[in-house]
């Protein structure tokens, strides 16, 4: 069963390698530059002391293609599940290659079984490679800006996208033995990944642990240390109530503004206004996750992934057991 996966795989295996090696290369010779352009700039701030001020430099690590060539790497973990997961049992089924394949001496259970791990296999190595190369290319400029939390830079770095590549290829296997039809399994796969993608970046993400909700004057702001991952933020009265966000250029729209405080909303000096309100109470607040959180956040999106496969693999079992082929 090995050799014959790979005889049925080795021209995908070998474009995948191939586009694979020239990422690298691009990646490679734009992430020397980078490096070399933020080392040198850290050396050169060191001397001065204004390191500090580093980020809000005009220092620039990458161009606007290249950022955009990384960022679009977060389709990766997909295109396994896609393009070899939903056919591997949809395919079988519509052209009637399972009735000579299964009933040899090899059982449906040894079949899918052999031919999902190493499916599994492959997707897991190619999401790992390219999320390597991303998260060395990135690391200049997740040093200078911080933002190694944020959308489309945590997503694609590190261990995330294995657990990506393993449930989409989970899911597309699974519906192709659902559905036993290749191009129903593959609009499945795809929506079904992106949904849960979308829901897990937007939302779950932001709930994987209770948030840390820091109080502040609003004449001394603050803002969290290193890559942290903002859930809400905003103004609260001495009431504990929020203030409304409004369109205007001081931030207050149909709020409960102390009376005191809103002949500085017409004025010309606005900014007046916050001021104003810190002498009546009101305080400035952000719930954010820390960024010492970050690996205990990949651990957990990636569990969750390769949980949701395991279940969606057993399914499969289960359904390729129980049904007529």
């Amino acid at each position: 069963m090995t050799w014959v996966t790979w005889r049925q795989y080795r021209y995908q295996g070998a474009l995948t390698a191939a586009l694979t090696a020239v990422l690298a290369v691009v990646l490679l010779i734009t992430g020397l530059h980078a490096a070399w352009a933020w080392h040198s700039a850290l050396a050169a701030c060191t001397k001065d002391g204004s390191c500090a001020s580093l980020p809000d430099s005009n220092l620039s690590l990458s161009n606007t293609t290249i950022a955009a060539l990384v960022v679009a790497t977060s389709a990766v973990p997909l295109l396994p599940g896609l393009f070899w997961g939903a056919p591997m049992v949809a395919g079988e089924l519509e052209t009637g290659t399972n009735q000579f394949a299964w009933t040899q001496s090899i059982t449906r259970r040894h079949w899918l079984a052999v031919r999902t791990g190493w499916l599994l296999l492959a997707a897991a190595v190619l999401a790992g490679a390219v999320s390597a190369l991303a998260t060395w290319w990135s690391g200049p400029d997740n040093a200078l800006t911080a933002d190694a939390f944020k959308a489309n830079r945590f997503d694609i770095t590190h261990i995330v996208p294995v657990g990506y590549a393993i449930f989409a290829m989970a899911l597309g296997i699974c519906a192709g033995a659902l559905l036993r039809r290749t191009l129903p399994a593959l609009a499945v796969t795809l929506a079904g990944f992106a949904a849960l993608r979308v829901l897990t970046s937007q939302w779950l993400r932001l709930h994987f642990m209770t948030p840390v909700t820091v109080y502040y004057k609003l004449t001394a702001p603050f803002t969290p240390n290193g890559s942290y991952l903002a859930v809400s933020q905003g103004i609260v009265g001495a009431n504990g109530k929020p203030l409304t966000a409004g369109p205007n250029s001081y931030g207050y729209n149909g709020a409960p503004i102390p009376a005191g405080c809103m002949r500085f909303t017409g004025s010309p000096n606005p900014g007046a206004v916050v001021p104003c309100l810190s002498a009546h109470g009101y305080r400035g607040y952000v719930t954010y996750q820390p960024a010492s959180r970050f690996w205990a956040f990949q651990g957990i999106e990636t569990g969750i992934f390769v949980v949701l496969a395991a279940v969606l693999l057993g399914v499969t079992f289960w359904v390729l057991k129980r049904r007529d082929a």
